[in-house]
């Protein structure tokens, strides 16, 4: 037996912020990314606001939030009796507005309080996972909260929002959306109800993400990339993700490369190991896991007779759309440099192997695993 949580309420389309206008004689902590306040987007969301509520502005957000900013989030509410708290942004406004709600209902401060998130980017799916990732700045790591009780309870997803987000931006998060999607296909918790999330995203990223990426204002890509984001999202909310996400979260920490494009980086070398088909371990493949990317390279139009050709298709393909996006493909093409790689390489290995996301890694693996994944990437 396994269990299916979905709680989140969703506003799909554009003109979806009407949803804000809802709300009447609340007090709303808003946790926006600074971008949006300095160019004036912030108000393109509040003005649907009612002028009845009170409304607390927090933009001090960095990426990969650490503590501090939780703290200084809570505090900027101080004395407010806070009902509503909008997330509105990329993963790092959504992160750190989770945990400031995560821990001040703990305190008793934001007791009852709904949870509304407001994603700015097509990439993280955060608006209906229960996942947020925050960083102890300090010791350079990054810990994830898992908790059902920062699940967003209204989501809004209006396109308009993403339709200036910058190309390379486009591209990373997109690229975050395909790695959610494949490992949560490949993932040991994998159902039926998360294949199918997995696979819709997976064809609308390799369909609509160029498109996006090529033309910002390209309505249609940008919702059908807005749509994927929120289905890889909950495809990986029910079945986790993998070592591509326990390794990037390391050595996200550590080389402060975006999220995203650490993901792709890491993806085709991560599928490789997964399938058993590189120079670590045994020599061979998992056919197990080989034919769970063999039906993600049938889904791309791919037609190998058999599961070691189609991985060879899979990851192919992969590189085909980094092409396409002028994405770097390995550590050093994006400029980490070899003396920080190699002080480094170690510490991250340990550090993926205990993140959560990597208990669900179709394939078990050792820190020399990590560290030569880690090589080849580079």
């Amino acid at each position: 037996m396994y269990k299916i949580y979905y709680k989140t309420e969703l506003c799909i389309g554009r003109g979806a912020l009407e949803q804000l206008s809802t709300y009447k004689n609340e007090c709303f902590l808003v946790v926006a990314d600074p971008f949006l306040q300095t160019s004036g987007q912030i108000n393109d969301v509040l003005k649907y606001v009612d002028s009845s509520n009170d409304v607390i502005v927090f933009t001090d957000i960095v990426p990969d939030p650490p503590i501090e900013t939780v703290v200084s989030g809570i505090k900027s509410a101080e004395g407010k009796n806070v009902s509503i708290v909008l997330a509105v942004g990329g993963g790092s406004a959504i992160d750190a507005a989770k945990a400031m709600y995560y821990f001040a209902s703990k305190q008793g401060i934001f007791s009852g309080a709904t949870f509304i998130a407001v994603p700015t980017t097509s990439g993280t799916g955060s608006e209906v996972t229960d996942f947020s990732i925050i960083t102890d700045a300090e010791k350079e790591t990054k810990y994830p909260l898992i908790s059902r009780d920062i699940l967003p309870s209204v989501a809004i997803l209006d396109a308009d929002l993403v339709l200036t987000l910058p190309a390379n931006i486009t591209a990373d998060t997109g690229m975050d959306v395909l790695t959610h999607a494949i490992e949560a296909y490949v993932s040991k918790n994998a159902t039926d109800f998360s294949d199918a999330l997995a696979e819709k995203a997976i064809k609308l990223v390799f369909e609509y993400l160029p498109k996006a990426y090529a033309n910002g204002h390209d309505v249609e890509a940008r919702e059908k990339m807005h749509a994927a984001s929120t289905l890889a999202g909950m495809a990986f909310n029910t079945a986790s993700l993998g070592l591509n996400h326990g390794i990037a979260h390391a050595a996200g920490a550590k080389f402060h490369v975006p999220h995203g494009r650490l993901n792709s980086i890491l993806m085709p070398h991560i599928i490789q190991y997964n399938a058993n088909m590189t120079s670590v371990g045994k020599i061979g493949y998992d056919k197990s896991t080989a034919m769970r990317y063999q039906q993600i390279a049938k889904l791309l139009g791919c037609n190998a007779s058999n599961p070691a050709m189609a991985v060879r298709q899979l990851v192919s393909a992969i590189k085909q759309l980094q092409k396409k996006l002028n994405m770097p493909t390995t550590l050093r093409e994006y400029g980490v440099a070899s003396q920080d790689f190699l002080a480094h390489k170690d510490e991250i290995a340990l550090a993926a192997i205990k993140d959560r996301c990597t208990d669900t890694n179709p394939r078990t693996p050792s820190p020399e695993d990590v560290a030569k994944i880690l090589e080849n990437a580079f």
